[in-house]
């Protein structure tokens, strides 16, 4: 095992969005699904990896749900302050991590509203991407028909979905590339959609990790009704 594969990992969760595309009372991250809310899920799923040494969660300075979470006293979980976009709050934790010394490590990021990855997608991640020297991400191959369309809404062109991928979470990374790439992509007024897309614009490329298609993001409402359903499935196979 080289160095960088003994490296600890660290889970990082921007939680500050308000998720309006979900038309409920409060951020999605806090609704609730088998009497847990969705960040609970997805915290409880990644530090239950014994991969994982502890997870940063950045939540808005004004949040009112998560100090009422027993995340909020959990020993492995640390608050940081989150940001306007994902990207500041993942350059927060980050942030954290630098000034604790801890930059020499990885860093998994994960979205708060996906609590439906699995421990096997977890392990082929970590097994693929430790041994890489830029990181990687789950993804899916593009399975359906892809249409480009115009600001009308109207198909100007079918886009071949050869080599086209869905991008998941978690995304592997080590620490100080990815806060070097994030923090100087921030600087240069760069759009960062995913932590991937901070290291391709530093000129890197990142291993794509295929991932299972039911790590969804709860994103839309109906949505959680299909999270629900594939965590039902997860605790029943437990239960057997």
């Amino acid at each position: 095992m080289t160095e960088s594969q003994k490296l600890p990992i660290y889970a990082i969760i921007p939680a500050a969005g308000v998720g309006s595309r979900m038309q409920a009372d409060r951020p999605k991250q806090y609704l609730q699904l088998h009497g847990k809310t969705i960040l609970e899920h997805t915290v409880d799923k990644l530090l239950a990896h014994p991969a994982v040494s502890k997870a940063i969660i950045a939540t808005s300075d004004d949040d009112p749900y998560f100090p009422m979470l027993p995340l909020a006293s959990h020993p492995d979980v640390i608050r940081v302050r989150g940001g306007k976009e994902r990207a500041d709050s993942v350059l927060s934790a980050l942030d954290y991590l630098a000034g604790e010394d801890g930059e020499h490590c990885w860093v998994m990021v994960h979205d708060a509203a996906r609590p439906c990855v699995t421990f096997t997608d977890i392990d082929k991640l970590i097994a693929e991407v430790r041994a890489h020297p830029v990181g990687g991400i789950l993804a899916a191959p593009v399975r359906d028909t892809m249409k480009r369309g115009d600001t009308s809404q109207h198909i100007t062109e079918t886009v071949d979905r050869t080599r086209l991928w869905h991008a998941l979470t978690p995304q592997m990374f080590p620490a100080d590339l990815l806060h070097q790439a994030l923090s100087r992509a921030l600087a240069a007024g760069v759009s960062i959609t995913d932590e991937a897309s901070a290291i391709e614009w530093f000129g890197l490329a990142p291993k794509l990790v295929a991932g299972r298609a039911d790590n969804l993001k709860v994103t839309q409402p109906e949505d959680l009704a299909l999270a629900e359903f594939y965590l039902s499935k997860e605790f029943n196979n437990k239960e057997e």
